[in-house]
């Protein structure tokens, strides 16, 4: 089977399990040499996975990889959070993180620049729009994104949870909590 092939059917094995188990499979690929191959997969859902989520998909999904056996060699099995900075690879998830903040690389030059830094503003057509702090409002489009990446808004959420904090002590001190 070839390499593609096999990412391919890594993939629909890995959606299958993440469905199963009710999370969203971001990522599933196959990366490292051919005798060595990594299969890595990236699981999220509302309020973040545990580690009993990982554990269960990557029960479910290397079980059917032993039983189905096209991968010709022995492989590492990785199944993960997509951390803060996850990536953003098919429309859905520029249209569910629309508002915040990311890193795109382009393959090619868009306004005479390759690499974005900005508010995701929505999809349009076949395009991601972005408000790049450098050149404004950027239409990048899906198919010539080569990386993407949400950008941790650390300062904004320490604000968020002063905010929050404050407001539970104002509640606790008239007593409605």
């Amino acid at each position: 089977m070839d390499p593609r092939s096999v990412a391919e059917r890594v993939r629909e094995i890995a959606e299958q399990a993440a469905i199963d188990h009710g999370v969203e499979l971001v990522h599933a690929e196959v990366a490292g040499p051919e005798g060595q191959p990594t299969v890595r997969l990236f699981i999220d859902k509302p309020g973040g996975v545990t580690h009993d989520d990982c554990s269960r998909v990557s029960l479910q999904l290397s079980t059917v990889l032993d039983v189905e056996d096209f991968i010709h060699s022995a492989y590492i099995l990785e199944v993960s959070s997509p951390g803060l900075e996850r990536g953003l690879y098919k429309r859905a998830d520029y249209e569910r993180f629309t508002g915040s903040q990311a890193r795109i690389k382009a393959r090619s030059p868009i306004k005479g620049q390759r690499n974005f830094r900005g508010r995701i503003l929505g999809c349009e057509d076949d395009n991601v729009i972005v408000a790049d702090q450098t050149s404004g409002r950027v239409e990048i489009p899906l198919a010539g994104i080569v990386k993407s990446n949400l950008e941790a808004d650390v300062d904004g959420e320490l604000r968020r949870k002063r905010d929050r904090e404050e407001v539970d002590r104002e509640l606790i001190k008239n007593g409605a909590r």
